[in-house]
């Protein structure tokens, strides 16, 4: 079960529930935490299904770049190993159990992959609902943040502005019924 956004000639919005670590996309992201070395949840998910090469490169990350963890907002691209996706953007979402309620860092997790995948050349990228569930986001906001700023870089692209140059798909795997129809009521919307 799907829904999709799409004019003739633009880029493809979707969401649809299932298993993001088995999405056939040039790029997955992984809704990780600041440490990058696995947790619960999606994060937890994507390393067991990429395998142990995706821990390593990790750790390598924080040995070299990202000694102190990469910040809340911003992402960070690996091979995607194991998966069928080619690459895992990592973002780190806020927390609103630590008072991180800014939404525009909850933005910048749906934008900066956007502009990483541009950067690798992909064409496709699958997103989760990044801070729902344990980081104590409402799916509601997550999906109006997420769909907005997508809709913010498609609307660049073509007015001629920056934007996902080439991203010819952004999905949205949802992980329950109750998130997709959030998604769903905010790309229905006009």
């Amino acid at each position: 079960m799907s829904s999709v956004d799409r004019d003739d000639g633009e880029m493809l919005i979707e969401a649809v529930l299932g298993d993001i670590t088995t999405q056939d996309v040039d790029v997955v992201v992984n809704a990780a935490n600041s440490s990058l070395l696995g947790g619960g949840g999606v994060d937890g998910a994507i390393h067991a299904a990429a395998g142990p090469d995706l821990l390593a490169a990790c750790r390598e990350l924080r040995r070299t770049t990202l000694p102190d963890g990469l910040p809340v907002g911003d992402a960070v691209a690996t091979p995607g190993f194991g998966l069928a996706a080619r690459w895992v953007i990592h973002t780190v979402g806020p927390n609103r159990h630590r008072g991180q309620t800014d939404p525009v860092l909850l933005s910048s997790c749906f934008a900066r992959p956007l502009e990483l995948a541009v950067e690798l050349g992909a064409s496709s990228i699958a997103f989760p609902a990044v801070s729902a569930g344990v980081y104590g986001w409402a799916v509601e906001d997550v999906a109006r943040i997420a769909v907005g700023t997508v809709r913010v870089w498609q609307e660049g692209v073509a007015a001629g502005g920056p934007g996902p140059e080439g991203i010819e798909l952004v999905r949205f795997v949802l992980f329950s019924a109750g998130a997709l129809d959030a998604f769903r009521a905010q790309l229905d919307r006009a």
